[in-house]
């Protein structure tokens, strides 16, 4: 018996001298930011958020805040002058009330937008006045090579959608975005806008670019010739990129056809002329005239289906065929880039798509092989004052080219 009790001693001890305390660690944990917006701190108040209801008017909301009717409506009364006459459904406000006993509204804010907001000062007397929170610009420059559109492909490297829109705007007259190729190079240096230096609001400005198109190198850059005058896109050499005539009549849209001396058509079955160039569209998608004039005619033959024809000056005119809807005519004044009609398939045509012709002189030529004017050439007094001012944006694309491919 000693025995047994001797050996439960020497285990006990032995387990105790072996067993390890817990131990907690406590990590020091970044303190959280204090939120900070419309100027003001939001520790210092009790803060409420609400939306807007469908039946909210300024005044329902201030009774919502436990004003009176009275009270309500003096506060309607002083700041009539400031604020909008009606509020917004679903847009946010935010009430922000004393932190003692009392929970007393100092400040209402209301925002009819991220950027733009109305507050109502109660803590003296009563103010309403409109304010925006502070605005902040970022520079990105970044570059890359395509690897389907140019839309998918500045989706992958995150870019704002918009930016893709007003990259097709600035290049419509320079490139066809048609024949964009899987790998052509591209660089871009723009500003994104920031609110409270942290909330992304979108694409402020596209400051230069770069594309390869066709073996060429095409920068744009934004400058105006004059102090007040207009911002056009010009290349590194100070030639405009706004050309006379769009490149093509739509936008995104495969080519399905060329210009042709004797090609097989695809309704009649014989070889013949094809003096025109077929774009591929689903139906309804808009037509776009390619330069200012005048709507020459509008109609419809059996073979064009409806069409229009738009004489430019004495010596361009363009048309447009197997339209399913006209939207202008005869001797209306259309502008360049305004929709003319629609895609369709009337006529002598197997599939939805515009035929796009164009006349030179009276001749019927392939639109895609001519080289047409500049609309808005640099001055050459201006020349120098456009290099300096670029030189240094040619610089950021070309290296951000060089890092990204090694160069």
């Amino acid at each position: 018996m000693r025995k047994i009790i001797t050996t439960l001693l020497i285990l006990f001890t032995l387990f105790s001298c072996n067993k390890q305390e817990d131990v907690f660690v406590i990590e020091d944990l970044e303190p959280v930011k204090p939120i900070v917006d419309f100027g003001f701190k939001f520790d210092n108040f009790n803060v409420q958020y609400d939306t807007i209801q469908s039946q909210d008017t300024f005044e329902r909301i201030l009774k919502k805040q436990n004003l009176n009717g009275k009270k309500a409506s003096e506060i309607i009364k002083i700041i009539k002058d400031s604020f909008p006459t009606s509020v917004r459904f679903k847009k946010p406000y935010i009430a922000l009330r004393s932190k003692d006993k009392y929970n007393k509204l100092q400040y209402l804010i209301y925002q009819p937008n991220r950027l733009d907001y109305y507050l109502v000062d109660l803590t003296d007397s009563i103010v309403g006045f409109k304010k925006s929170r502070p605005l902040t610009f970022k520079v990105k420059t970044i570059a890359g090579k395509l690897n389907g559109s140019l839309a998918s492909t500045l989706r992958k490297e995150n870019v704002d959608a918009s930016l893709t829109k007003k990259l097709m705007k600035v290049y419509a007259w320079s490139i066809d975005f048609f024949k964009l190729k899987k790998g052509d190079k591209f660089a871009l240096s723009y500003t994104e806008r920031y609110i409270n230096d942290t909330l992304y609001d979108g694409i402020d400005s596209l400051r230069a670019a770069y594309f390869e198109y066709k073996g060429e190198k095409i920068y744009a850059f934004p400058f105006k010739q004059e102090k007040n005058g207009k911002t056009d896109y010009y290349d590194d050499q100070g030639k405009a990129l706004k050309n006379f005539f769009l490149k093509a009549p739509l936008k995104f849209i495969n080519i399905t056809s060329h210009f042709s001396k004797n090609r097989f058509h695809p309704v009649q079955l014989e070889w013949k002329a094809h003096k025109g160039t077929d774009y591929a569209a689903p139906t309804g998608t808009p037509i776009m005239t390619t330069a200012s004039g005048i709507v020459e005619q509008a109609g419809y033959t059996t073979g064009n289906g409806n069409f229009v024809k738009v004489k430019h000056d004495k010596t361009y005119s363009t048309q447009y065929l197997h339209m399913s809807k006209i939207l202008v005519k005869r001797g209306q004044c259309v502008k360049q880039g305004e929709t003319i009609g629609k895609v369709g398939s009337t006529g002598l045509a197997s599939g939805p798509h515009v035929c796009y012709r164009f006349w030179k002189n009276g001749e019927q030529v392939d639109a895609l092989k001519l080289k047409l004017p500049n609309s808005q050439p640099m001055e050459s007094r201006n020349l120098g004052r456009f290099k300096s001012e670029t030189r240094f944006l040619k610089q950021e694309l070309d290296a951000a080219l060089a890092t990204k491919f090694k160069v």
